[in-house]
């Protein structure tokens, strides 16, 4: 099926960081922290603390799921990352790359394609800095930044980018978009014009065109492309040394497939974005491209529950992560989404948690109340798309690690 075989040592990325910012008095890296501020560039990044020797014994009814899952071909493959409480007590890999007896098996330093989890560890995090820094306005009309997207609807202009990130903006949840466009301009054109579903802010509805649009207008903004911007304000400076938009070549031996296109690409896709639009506009879009594994999403976590310092104020994350008050019944924060109810984090996450799901069967969640992180990693959609038993694993997978750890307490 032209998957790779072999797990090489995986290089590690150096990443350089600039003397330049997005507005000449606020020093690269720095974020407003109430009275004082802290600068990421000389402060020292702290890590989960690694204590997860008796990992198969706590959590084994949650392992046994998963590996129960791999069985019934749920997913090939998955990789797990549990902390709490300042702890790493979880990093477990389970399966193969693909179904085939000989598919080289996923390790903790295999790289998985995240999918939408792009949305809140890239898109919705650079709208935080921003804010945090006072270059974004969520409640000034998008089309203030972008103004191809006006239209002939008047409407349009009531959008802002507070509805972008809480998917009230009427948007449509998807369109093929490239199987109308060739390249990233093409495709850029196609979704300034796709017309709004409902009025803004009446309703809200899942929405990648509106996350594609977030992604253009942040980097302008910024005045930076999405992929440069994170790496250089978060992955780089976190340590998630093996994060980033369209991952390089020698990391595709490390990352498992995502799907078998025969349809659109006509190859099998390895090493490169799952999501059709975010490939035609070369792998880095608001919506989807990031790549990455269970330690670092676990790293990511740990600020998150160290309330975003040293990336944000707690003031922003809280911001956020806080589910908004419309439309009525809502379960979206800005870029995060809630516990719902049912919900894919299970029946015991708290209401003030904040999580997101991936299409190509990945999730990460956290619970500020119970300190605690679960990032979930799979390639579900290989070789295609048609298995949905994803999400019956996931809530059994969360509600099994939660009962875990109050066992264990």
């Amino acid at each position: 099926m032209g998957v790779i075989d072999g797990n090489a040592a995986l290089p590690c990325v150096l990443y350089v960081k600039e003397a330049v910012c997005y507005k000449r008095d606020i020093p690269l890296g720095t974020a407003r922290m109430g009275k004082g501020s802290l600068d990421i560039s000389t402060s020292t990044t702290h890590y989960p603390l690694v204590q997860y020797d008796n990992q198969d014994e706590v959590f084994s009814r949650a392992f046994d799921f998963l590996r129960l899952a791999i069985e019934q071909r749920a997913f090939p493959g998955a990789s797990v990352a549990i902390t709490s409480w300042g702890k790493l007590l979880a990093l477990k890999a389970f399966g193969r790359f693909s179904y085939e007896k000989d598919a080289l098996p996923v390790t903790t330093a295999s790289i998985f394609d995240i999918a939408s989890v792009s949305k809140v560890v890239a898109t919705a995090n650079v709208a935080m800095i921003l804010y945090d820094r006072g270059l974004l306005d969520l409640d000034i009309p998008v089309v203030g930044v972008l103004p191809e997207f006006a239209g002939k609807d008047a409407s349009r202009r009531e959008v802002t980018f507070r509805m972008l990130l809480a998917h009230s903006s009427g948007l449509p949840t998807y369109d093929k978009l490239f199987l109308r466009a060739k390249n990233k301009d093409a495709l850029l054109t196609a979704a300034f014009d796709v017309s709004l579903r409902n009025h803004p802010g009446t309703r809200a509805e899942y929405s990648d065109v509106g996350f594609i649009l977030l992604g253009v207008a942040l980097e302008r903004m910024a005045q930076e492309p999405l992929d440069r911007f994170c790496r250089r304000e978060v992955f780089g400076p976190l340590g998630m040394s093996h994060t980033a938009f369209n991952p390089p070549s020698a990391w595709k031996s490390a990352i498992p497939p995502t799907a078998n296109d025969q349809t659109f690409r006509n190859r099998v896709i390895q090493g490169e974005v799952q999501d059709e639009n975010a490939s035609v506009m070369g792998g880095v879009a608001g919506h989807a491209g990031v790549f990455s594994t269970a330690t670092d999403l676990a790293t990511f976590a740990h600020i998150m529950l160290n309330r975003g310092i040293p990336l944000v104020s707690p003031e922003t994350l809280a911001r956020f992560t806080k589910r908004e008050n419309s439309p009525t019944g809502t379960s979206r924060a800005l870029g995060w989404d809630t516990p719902s109810n049912p919900s894919q984090s299970g029946k015991y996450f708290s209401q003030s948690s904040f999580g997101h799901l991936g299409y190509t069967g990945t999730s990460f969640w956290i619970d500020p109340e119970r300190q605690l992180s679960v990032t979930l990693l799979t390639n579900r959609t290989w070789p295609d798309c048609a298995n949905q038993s994803i999400k019956e694993v996931r809530p059994r997978f969360h509600d099994a690690v939660v009962e875990a750890l109050g066992a264990a307490e």
